[in-house]
């Protein structure tokens, strides 16, 4: 059974939306995620090594369970076009029972 502490949401963000259905499509093939949502592209402003950059970037929200976080990460890693990719995983506090199953379901690696 698995508990809302047990799901992570992960977020990152592409330079595209063609990479970010392409990141998304292989973290569900994978089992490493139970879903990802490709969402609308947002504007980010940041720094890189020195120089204030502006892009537009379409993130990318994905829901695993933490014993699968570290796959997730390898698949983001070599999938994503970034140098340095945005991985970050926010803790579930609560959620309907039912879904979190679901997650921890779709996640576990196949047979």
């Amino acid at each position: 059974m698995s508990s809302a502490s047990d799901t992570l949401l992960v977020i990152t963000n592409l330079p595209d939306r063609a990479s970010a259905e392409t990141l998304a499509a292989a973290l569900v093939e994978r089992r490493v995620a139970a879903c990802a949502n490709v969402m609308s592209p947002c504007r980010s402003v940041y720094r890189w090594r020195g120089t204030v950059e502006h892009a537009e970037e379409h993130p990318v929200f994905a829901k695993t369970t933490g014993d699968r976080f570290a796959a997730l990460q390898e698949v983001i890693r070599e999938v994503h076009p970034y140098e340095l990719p945005e991985i970050i995983a926010v803790g579930v506090d609560a959620g309907l029972p039912a879904y979190l199953e679901w997650v921890a379901a779709e996640t576990r690696p196949a047979a």
